[in-house]
């Protein structure tokens, strides 16, 4: 590079020529997976879709048999209430409901995992691997989710009850909203809340802490294994967080059904008094009714939701890094560009140097 004219050249015509300033762009990828906030949204939506439509049979049975009561279906045993079921209402029986599951496990979902990714992000800090922090984020996930999902769990499981005589998703929405008023919807949420908040606690930590352990049996094999990992670690945390969680669910299930072809109505909307009535009725064995549908529910929905899920993350992940190689090719060019006219450049200040220089030595003469 040039060097500046001595300082006994004072021609204000030929003034050096300022550099111009490096260029330095930066790709914003996010260091979180490399997946952007929305991208996390889509996921989660497609992942609770086909977890939920995948298991509904088997939600529909889980239902029958909490819903205790004057209900038609009383037995404990699967067989029987799905005997039953497809007595009374044929294999369409199994699928009643399901309408109202699809509108709100993608929407749910959605707010499910994207808000458990932020705050396992906000709260890890230097330790991603922290149970206690993948227990805290499991938990602020359930109290957004079940916000959105708890009115549309309410009319599927209505809709699920044998002689419910609601005809579909809207009529069933009007008759609530006209007879019981908006509260209806809402009954179960801190029932919901209270019942979610350990399981998904119980279900983060355990699925993150499986699936480390899995991938660190064979590190080297991890990628080509990645679905076995995330639907093995997802079903051992689905099973155990649902059997851990059943009295609760069931409780939830009351509240969700009362009144609905004569199950018992609660006026307190209380959890002892729900506990209270169904140990009555049913001694203590009645609070985990329904487990062994649940965990069988749980284990492959949570298997199909996990692997659906990292399935979608991975190809978020690679889409982002194909349009950040595109965006590297982009600035590789720039940097040629920016190179060749550097070069140019300089040859122009060395010219105008040594014109200078010249022009000065022929003054002096």
């Amino acid at each position: 590079m040039a060097t500046d004219a001595p300082p006994k050249f004072q021609n204000p015509d030929f003034r050096p020529i300022p550099q111009p300033p490096d260029f330095h762009p930066e790709l914003t990828v996010s260091d979180h997976d490399g997946l952007h906030f929305w991208q996390f949204m889509v996921a989660g939506s497609i992942a609770g879709t086909v977890e939920h439509l995948a298991m509904f049979p088997v939600d529909t049975v889980k239902t029958h048999m909490q819903a205790i009561g004057s209900c038609p279906i009383k037995s404990v045993g699967v067989r029987q209430a799905l005997q039953t079921i497809l007595k009374s209402d044929g294999p369409a029986g199994l699928y009643r409901g399901i309408a109202a599951m699809g509108l709100g496990a993608g929407p749910a979902h959605a707010v499910y995992f994207s808000v458990y990714e932020v705050c396992k992000k906000f709260f890890s800090g230097r330790n991603p691997n922290n149970p206690v922090v993948h227990a805290m984020s499991g938990v602020c996930a359930t109290v957004a989710s079940d916000a959105v999902f708890t009115p549309m769990d309410m009319v599927k499981q209505r809709l699920q009850l044998s002689n419910s005589h609601y005809a579909g998703v809207w009529d069933c929405v009007k008759r609530v909203l006209r007879e019981e008023g908006f509260g209806a919807f809402y009954a179960s949420y801190r029932t919901t809340v209270l019942m979610n908040a350990p399981f998904t606690a119980v279900h983060f930590a355990t699925y993150e802490a499986t699936k480390r352990g899995l991938m660190g049996i064979s590190p080297e094999n991890a990628n080509d294994e990645g679905w076995v990992v995330h639907a093995t670690a997802g079903a051992a945390a689905g099973a155990l967080a649902a059997v851990v969680t059943t009295p609760l669910d069931v409780v939830k299930t009351q509240l969700q059904c009362q009144g609905v072809c004569g199950c018992d109505r609660y006026t307190s909307g209380s959890i002892r008094d729900v506990i209270r009535t169904i140990v009555q009725k049913d001694g203590y064995r009645g609070l985990m009714r329904g487990w062994i549908p649940r965990m069988l529910f749980h284990a492959p929905a949570a298997a199909i939701c996990w692997s659906t899920y990292e399935a979608s993350k991975t190809f978020f992940e690679e889409l982002n890094a194909a349009e950040y190689k595109v965006m590297h090719c982009h600035l590789n060019v720039f940097q040629i560009k920016k190179h060749s006219l550097s070069l140019v450049h300089s040859s122009l200040h060395n010219q105008l140097y040594k014109f200078a220089s010249k022009e000065n030595e022929q003054q002096d003469k």
